[in-house]
């Protein structure tokens, strides 16, 4: 089991139906994500991954960005268990499953 770590500051992204805070991995964690990957691609090009920031962790995806790489999307509970928000610096942990 490979786990990908990558260092970055969360963002927000405003949509029509609300905002989502999203964690975008390192040009490094993208490419060991496109090594690692040899599942069929699932819907919008998203790879299944556990995720991790600090002692939280959970099963989620990741999506491919064509500007950014792969976005991690960050659940509220998840930003608030770990008292984390948009513009903060977090490492994040991550297994393909």
């Amino acid at each position: 089991m490979t786990r990908i770590k990558s260092t970055s500051k969360l963002w927000k992204w405003n949509a029509m139906k609300g905002s989502w805070i999203f964690f975008t991995l390192s040009k490094t964690a993208t490419e060991q994500v496109k090594q690692l990957n040899k599942a069929p691609r699932r819907g919008f090009g998203s790879v299944r991954v556990r995720a991790t920031i600090g002692q939280t962790t959970w099963d989620t995806s990741i999506f491919p960005d064509k500007t950014r790489g792969y976005v991690l999307p960050v659940k509220a509970k998840v930003r608030k268990k770990e008292g984390v928000g948009e513009g903060d610096t977090v490492t994040v942990t991550l297994v393909l499953t």
